[in-house]
């Protein structure tokens, strides 16, 4: 995960006009008068012991609790949210203003100069300032000019076309191979991982005097995780550079401490996997630091951070006001309120500015499977679980009568999110959807009561199995099959009935999400009782260690990248580009948020304070 580089850096203290901030929000006073009738589950939930008795209202119109059998449930005891709603609600950010907007502007025509004429004699240099205004969320300024420069230098460089790669390559050095590679591939070009069989021996192995070179180790480091399935040498480039900068870092060998930084930095999250929007607080502290940092650059990335960090709390603001009609705080308090955590997946899922739309469908869904993830894996009992989940299969709003209370507020304000969506679509498009949104949430409620079958009989199943399942309860199709309509206007049916199949692109990526949830949630899960992920399925399977299962699913996520990788560039994908970037940005953030633990559900310190630099505290 991309953090601050420091533990020092990491527990400052968040400064005084925040300091009430993270402090849980006042229960609203006011009462919804749609909601007057509706029975409060008792507030004792949340803080309950991990198994307990509560009351459970059948109906609407069901008698007093008291009157009621008592059934036993779990709690996942989470704690409540850490944000302060009133503070959110009040923020507005003076670079909303135009005078900002215009100051930026200014700022882009110098940067484009500077990447157009002043660093066209050397193509590395432009190589190198690509790869710097990527890193610092200022892509979306220069589109034109990246492909113009990637474009020459693809066409000018025999070496790196595929396909009249012909000529002596023993001129390049390791450093400009790699990073032309890597950057090359990341927008699309077919560059041949045989661009670096000069840099190995007559064995087939690289040449240990690389390791004399660790900017050219650490370029073909990054290089490698552009690997697609058959790709050899780039899967022994990545073990190769990985064992020597893990040695350089553990030997305190004389190195630049800005390189040192970056090395240590790479291993834990190499660039390639690393979300945009949320680390651009580490990347600008990185880029200030470094001899060669240009002002106008890092004066633009800052100006351009705090523009969007603005446009960011507006949209929050905005789903913020629709979480609390839910009113699930109050009446369901057994769940997570993660409304923004919800939405800073969101920040690293669909980074560019223009994409409103998606990022506020994506924090409410995410918001409302957190909800129904509760419900199935903690506090519904399988008797309800059943009906929960065919009401979901008929879709019959009139006939809800006979669930809980508490599921039939789910249930409504997952149909009205559905009915508003189609709606709002409808009316932009002239296409009904409605149908395919329905289809993400059943298969969504058929995939989490599966797993609830699995923990009330006590089944352990295979990791085979527990994945066919899992990829999908991970939420990863419902999610993104959502998001599709915030990044796209092209609806053709048979766009859609290939989206709603679940695509490749689609399974991939909620694959990785399922994997890299496992890895930073699973120990905690299952000690509360949860059914085995696929840490425990794997040990299970082949009676191993937490290490190894643990490093076995490393494994499981290197491949998928690998598939990944290639279905970014087939031709024959039906989806636009910036959907193929969400599906990619779902994988990047999901290992983001899970890196050190569980950054989503119970709120870990480190996404916190990422979370803070991200939406809340301004850039200087």
């Amino acid at each position: 995960m991309a953090l601050k580089m420091t533990s020092a850096v990491m527990q400052m203290a968040i400064p005084t006009k925040l300091a009430n901030f993270v402090n849980n929000s006042d229960t609203h006073k006011q009462s919804l008068k749609l909601l007057r009738n509706v029975s409060t589950i008792s507030t004792s939930a949340a803080a309950a012991t991990p198994r307990h008795r509560l009351p459970v209202c059948c109906s609407a119109s069901s008698s007093s609790s008291s009157q009621l059998p008592t059934i036993e449930r779990r709690s996942g005891n989470y704690k409540p949210s850490r944000w302060d709603v009133d503070f959110m609600q009040s923020l507005n950010s003076d670079y909303q203003e135009e005078r900002h907007r215009t100051k930026a502007s200014e700022l882009i025509t110098q940067v484009k100069n500077l990447l157009e004429k002043e660093t066209s004699d050397d193509p590395i240099r432009q190589l190198e300032l690509i790869d710097d205004l990527q890193r610092l969320g200022l892509s979306d300024h220069f589109e034109h000019e990246f492909k113009e420069v990637l474009n020459s230098i693809y066409l000018d460089n025999k070496y790196y076309n595929i396909n009249i790669m012909k000529e002596t390559t023993s001129s390049r050095d390791l450093y400009s191979t790699a990073l032309a590679f890597r950057l090359l591939r990341e927008h699309g070009f077919q560059v041949a991982q045989e661009v670096f069989d000069c840099f190995k021996n007559e064995e087939g192995e690289f040449k240990a005097s690389l390791s004399d070179d660790p900017r050219g180790l650490l370029q073909l480091y990054e290089a490698s995780f552009l690997f697609k399935e058959g790709e050899n040498t780039l899967e022994i480039a990545r073990e190769f550079a990985t064992k020597l900068l893990q040695e350089k870092v553990n030997s305190s060998d004389e190195i630049d401490d800005n390189l040192l930084s970056s090395i240590r930095y790479s291993l834990e999250i190499p660039t390639y996997w690393s979300v945009i929007r949320p680390n651009v607080s580490v990347w600008i502290d990185a880029y200030r630091k470094r001899p060669d940092m240009n002002p106008v650059v890092l004066e633009l990335a800052i100006l351009d951070a705090n523009i969007m960090q603005a446009q960011l709390q507006q949209e929050l603001k905005e789903a913020l006001g629709w979480w609390r009609n839910t009113w699930f705080v109050e009446k369901l308090p057994f769940a997570r309120d993660r409304l923004v955590e919800s939405y800073f997946w969101s920040t690293g899922m669909v980074p560019r500015r223009q994409h409103k739309t998606a990022r506020q469908l994506m924090a409410k869904v995410i918001a409302l499977i957190t909800v129904m993830d509760d419900i199935y894996d903690v506090y519904g009992t399988l008797e309800e679980l059943e009906l929960f989940t065919d009401a979901f299969r008929r879709w019959d709003v009139s006939s809800i009568d006979h669930l809980p209370t508490y599921m039939q507020l789910c249930f409504l304000s997952i149909n009205n999110f559905v009915v508003d969506t189609a709606y709002n679509i409808l009316k932009e498009t002239g296409v009904n959807v409605t149908t395919y949104l329905e289809k993400s949430w059943v298969d969504q409620a058929e995939n989490y009561l599966m797993e609830s079958k699995w923990f009330y009989s006590g089944h352990k199943p295979s990791l085979d199995e527990y994945l066919e399942n899992s990829w999908i309860s991970v939420s990863g199709p419902c999610v993104l099959t959502h998001e599709f309509f915030g990044v796209t206007d092209s609806l053709a049916k048979d766009t859609l009935d290939s989206l709603y199949e679940y695509h490749d692109i689609v399974r991939w990526s909620s694959y990785l999400l399922r994997l890299a949830d496992d890895l930073g949630t699973s120990v905690e899960e299952v000690s509360r009782g949860d059914v085995p992920k696929s840490i425990q399925c794997y040990m299970n399977d082949n009676n191993a260690s937490e290490e190894e299962a643990r490093e076995h699913v490393k494994g499981l996520i290197r491949v998928m990248w690998k598939k990944m990788n290639a279905e970014r560039v087939s031709e024959d994908s039906p989806f636009c580009k910036d959907f193929i970037r969400c599906c990619e940005d779902l994988g990047r953030m999901a290992q983001f948020m899970y890196h050190y633990g569980d950054g989503h559900g119970t709120q870990h310190a480190k996404i916190h304070q990422q979370i803070t630099d991200c939406l809340f505290q301004p850039f200087a």
